[in-house]
């Protein structure tokens, strides 16, 4: 159960839920050629999982200061394992993860591309170590490394199959990727302003310089603020003229169900948030549209597939 709460399984488990959903109710469902065969995308899956474990495991080894504060009953290292122990995991997890890395990328004829695996590793660290203190910076790495989580999939099973004769084909459907991966970012970026909120009073004892430490935590909640409003313009804009235009009523209906009715939920709420209590259930309701959104690939396929 501690190596469970180091790693964050359930964050663990929707990543890997998340790349299975865009193989096998997305690109399984399109009359192309897939670069990877199915233990080879489960090898990327499990790459990526990996990855993401050791990044929560230095993360948690450096934040037990603040966890301690913040959240005293989430605090793994120091109890039940010892530091040195979770080290000795987070390499473990990142050879791991790294040579399944380079072992893909020889398959598909494009050893470069192993670069990939080391910069999502060193990005993770340096996370944990220095960047997460830096105002925003912390906040976009967070974000981007999700959202590439999403992007890797066109880069490994679409890219190395794309020809002069399905350019245009592969290009859409790695457009759409883009579209989710830039989802994800946005409300990636917006949960981690609020989770800087949550942790105010950790972060401060520890002398970091998040957001909300700098410009307080009102100034932050009305740039997450901000930051929502723009997301909830474009994702209605995006809904009206890609799902309307195409007469996808039931990704309509899912899209204001699941995704914007929380997000101007969300919007509303956040005006009268002032306790930590407050702002995890902020936090919360971004995770769930996060996961909902990335779900409508799946209501998509489907509409599509019984309209036709």
């Amino acid at each position: 159960m501690k190596f469970l709460k180091l790693i964050r399984y359930q964050n663990l488990l929707m990543l890997a839920f998340m790349q299975l959903l865009f193989r096998y109710a997305f690109l399984k469902q399109q009359e192309i050629p897939l670069a990877l065969s199915d233990w080879q995308y489960g090898l990327l899956v499990l790459s990526t999982v990996l990855l993401a474990a050791a990044g929560y495991v230095i993360n948690n080894i450096y934040d037990v200061a603040t966890d301690s504060i913040n959240k005293p009953n989430d605090v793994v290292v120091g109890k039940g394992i010892s530091e040195t122990t979770a080290f000795n995991i987070y390499i473990a997890l990142n050879v791991s993860g790294v040579g399944i890395g380079f072992l893909l990328s020889n398959i598909i004829q494009k050893p470069t591309f192993a670069s990939l695996f080391i910069l999502i590793a060193s990005l993770l660290y340096f996370y944990s170590t220095s960047l997460k203190q830096i105002m925003i910076l912390g906040n976009v790495v967070v974000a981007v490394l999700l959202a590439a989580s999403v992007l890797i999939i066109g880069v490994f099973d679409l890219f190395p199959v794309t020809t002069s004769e399905n350019k245009a084909l592969m290009a859409s459907l790695f457009s759409i990727l883009t579209d989710y991966a830039l989802f994800a970012f946005m409300i990636n970026f917006i949960r981690e302003i609020i989770k800087d909120i949550e942790d105010v009073n950790g972060d401060y004892n520890q002398g970091m310089n998040t957001l909300p430490i700098a410009i307080g935590i009102n100034r932050a909640a009305k740039i997450a603020l901000g930051f929502a409003i723009i997301a909830f313009i474009l994702l209605s804009l995006y809904s009206n003229t890609y799902f309307m235009q195409n007469k996808l009523y039931i990704v309509i209906f899912y899209a204001f169900a699941t995704v914007l009715a929380p997000l101007l939920y969300f919007i509303v709420k956040i005006f009268s948030a002032k306790t930590q209590k407050d702002f995890h259930h902020l936090s919360t309701i971004l995770k769930l549209i996060l996961f909902f959104g990335i779900l409508s690939i799946l209501v998509i396929a489907l509409n599509i597939k019984y309209n036709a």
